[in-house]
């Protein structure tokens, strides 16, 4: 196995922007991934509540939201065999491709018209690719660094970036085109958008990429592979047994399985910390930064049960409580899912820059999740005002949209690349991969939670729905700043 000193040696280590080439590479491949995704996404609800008469499904509104949410549990929760995988088999680097594969064929089924089932299986398909592609390619930037390296945060600032431009413009693109043409084929041009990733990505991997993502850093043994290919298979076939009995019989129902997501969205992180933490291969100071680890994983799951409610609650507000017409312009209600990414464009340099500029005088990762808590709170109470002076029965401006995005990007940098650049520096050597899939179930399990929790959405609960998930918000926030000496502690040296 190549140690971390060669496999940063291997990478061309300037020549974007002054950080490694391979950042490069990854930066677009994950820009075409994302923008493939947030089209999608872009018009997915929509596409699932529309009447059939205007190309939808005609779902109720309630089915609908908790469907985007436990859609996007089971993507972000899927990471874990990602991860898995990458550890044990192929390396990260073939995982990534691999799972754009998944991805780039669930968008071309969901392109052609074929109901319910269609949109199903296409969710499969996506839930398995974004699994396989999305905790290893973040895993790949932490490897172009060494460890002591000032530019991590930096560098991590400038993908989340990438991710952003992606995702901005394919709202506008994929959004017009779904919404004013057809559903499908705006699912098709976000097919389209897969492509160019993996093209991107095998051409400039292997110029660019040197050792980063190309060994397996805890392969199976041939006796091992051939009981866990076994296990899996048989697995595999049960579920499916067990699963069309359930369903047939209308036992498994979409409420139930939502709430065994949203089961699964605590256990599952749950148990992992348990393995990690209790692994032989893990040695006093990981242990240490595991526990480390808790608080922030904890942080960032509210912090994106209310990030992740931009797709659905604020999205079903743009249609049906925003006021879209600006003089004789209409507004389409899709382009709003471009506001997150627009602002992160905008300010992503700036943080980049500020954590450079501060470097060892920056605020600690604990401190930068409490204030990332903070802003995604305001971002949840400010909505009540409209609802307050108005009533709920009136369109409102759809500035108050503008600028609930713009607090919680605010709290997204403080957050989220700092987040990803604090696990690849916390995890154990042993779950390098794996790591990274349990930050991204931070957003399976908010979004599993928001599974059960959307349904209590309507325009005339709006002032104690806002209010109450804001508030609390709010004070994890403030605990989790007032427990960061402890958590910096237990950190064992990482800043």
């Amino acid at each position: 196995m190549a140690t971390k000193q060669e496999i940063v040696q291997s990478v061309p280590q300037k020549g974007f922007f002054g950080h490694p080439k391979g950042l490069l590479s990854l930066f677009f491949t994950e820009f075409w991934e994302r923008f493939s995704y947030y089209g999608m996404r872009a018009i997915l609800l929509y596409y699932m509540y529309y009447e059939l008469n205007q190309g939808g499904l005609g779902l109720e509104r309630s089915t609908a939201n908790s469907i985007m949410a436990v859609y996007g549990s089971l993507v972000y929760m899927s990471g874990i065999i990602g991860g898995w995988i990458a550890d044990r088999l192929f390396g990260t680097t073939k995982t990534v491709f691999y799972g754009g594969v998944a991805i780039m064929l669930g968008h071309a089924v969901l392109a052609l018209p074929g109901g319910v089932t269609t949109l199903f299986v296409s969710m499969a398909l996506i839930i398995i690719g974004t699994g396989l592609l999305k905790p290893n390619i973040s895993s790949i930037v932490g490897d172009l660094y060494a460890d002591n390296d000032v530019r991590r945060d930096s560098g991590f600032s400038i993908f989340y970036m990438g991710i952003n431009m992606g995702a901005f413009l394919a709202p506008l693109v994929v959004g017009t085109v779904g919404m004013d043409y057809s559903f499908h084929l705006g699912f098709g041009l976000a097919a389209i958008g897969m492509f160019l990733g993996l093209v991107v990505f095998v051409i400039t991997k292997k110029k660019y990429l040197g050792l980063a993502g190309s060994y397996v850093p805890n392969p199976m043994s041939k006796d091992e592979r051939k009981s866990v290919f076994t296990g899996i298979a048989i697995g595999l076939v049960a579920v499916l047994i067990i699963g069309y009995v359930l369903i047939t019989n209308g036992i498994m129902t979409i409420d139930v399985f939502t709430m065994i997501v949203s089961i699964l969205g605590i256990v599952i992180p749950t148990i992992f910390f348990i393995v990690m933490y209790r692994s032989s291969k893990t040695n006093a100071d990981e242990k240490s930064r595991v526990i480390a680890y808790i608080p922030l994983f904890i942080s960032a799951m509210v912090f994106w049960a209310i990030a992740e409610q931009g797709s659905i609650i604020l999205a079903q507000y743009a249609d049906e409580r925003t006021d879209l017409m600006l003089g004789s312009w209409e507004i389409n209600p899709a382009w709003f899912q471009s506001l997150n990414p627009l602002f992160i464009i905008g300010l992503a340099p700036i943080f980049a820059w500020l954590w450079v500029r501060l470097g060892v005088k920056q605020p600690s990762t604990p401190k930068k999740f409490a204030l990332g808590l903070f802003f995604a709170s305001m971002s949840f109470l400010i909505m009540i005002i409209p609802a307050y002076m108005n009533g709920t029965e009136t369109l409102v401006s759809p500035w108050w949209l503008v600028l609930s995005f713009f607090l919680v990007v605010l709290g997204e940098l403080l957050l989220s690349p700092v987040g990803l650049s604090a696990t690849t520096k916390l995890a154990p050597a042993a779950f390098a991969a794996q790591t990274m899939s349990l930050w991204f179930l931070t957003s399976a399990s908010a979004q599993a939670i928001n599974a059960q929790v959307v349904k209590f959405y309507n325009p005339e609960s709006e002032i104690v729905y806002f209010g109450v998930i804001g508030a609390v918000a709010m004070l994890i926030g403030l605990a989790m700043y007032i427990l960061s000496p402890k958590i910096e502690k237990f950190m064992r040296g990482i800043r």
